[in-house]
């Protein structure tokens, strides 16, 4: 929800979260953002589907970094994916916020998913989520040229380097993952579970709410420090 939202009445709030009272969190110093359903980028999915808008998501990430009572930034996924430049101008977003982060993958962290939830200063994943790691596609015509292909590398490119770059996980691990035939029933790549991408670096720890919210705390207690030092 953006940091400014006014406040919502007992009909508005039923109507959003299904109860009348929730939880204050004005006065807390840890913003949460979610992603989830489908990142949706430059087109307009139908009503029917679940969507995090990348548009909605941009400006709530300049207002983090902007604002001061603002400590840290926890980041949940469950989405399938979606618009790869949409994914990756948010993870580029998240990861150049000066202000500490942690992702939280719970249930799923698919496709573009992966470099968003890779992005953060830290990361955890739930033990029953999973994420699949696969070649970009392109839907809609493809002109059979070489200039085509050579764009979609390029495209591939940028998601390997982010995700390596930001992550534990080795370059060669990452593609053998995502070029994996046999084990997805209509697309190349591999499915990873929770231990599963802790093991190969992917993701830093497994654990769910209460471990991602402890990690923050601890680094927003070290960053405090750090300017108390440089104060001093």
């Amino acid at each position: 929800m953006p940091l400014d939202m006014p406040s919502r009445g007992p009909v508005d709030t039923i109507q959003a979260l299904g109860t009348t009272n929730v939880p204050s969190t004005e006065q807390s110093n840890i913003y949460c953002i979610s992603v989830i359903g489908q990142v949706e980028g430059h087109v307009v999915l139908p009503p029917q589907n679940k969507t995090t808008k990348y548009e909605h998501i941009i400006p709530q990430l300049v207002a983090v970094e902007q604002n001061n009572s603002v400590e840290g930034v926890l980041i949940i996924l469950n989405t399938v994916g979606g618009d790869v430049e949409a994914g990756l101008a948010l993870a580029e977003m998240i990861s150049s916020l000066s202000k500490p982060t942690v992702t939280l993958v719970l249930g799923g962290g698919h496709s573009i998913g992966v470099p968003i939830a890779t992005a953060s200063d830290y990361s955890f994943i739930a033990d029953t989520a999973t994420m699949t790691i696969h070649p970009i596609r392109l839907t809609g015509l493809v002109i059979g040229v070489p200039q085509s292909f050579e764009y979609l590398e390029k495209m591939q490119e940028r998601v390997v380097s982010f995700v390596t770059t930001h992550s534990n996980i080795t370059e060669d691990k990452f593609r053998e993952l995502m070029l994996k035939t046999g084990e997805l029933a209509r697309d190349i790549g591999t499915t990873v579970v929770g231990r599963d991408a802790v093991k190969y670096g992917l993701i830093n720890e497994l654990g769910g709410l209460g471990q991602a919210i402890g990690k923050l705390n601890e680094m927003i207690a070290e960053r405090r420090t750090r300017g108390t030092e440089v104060l001093q």
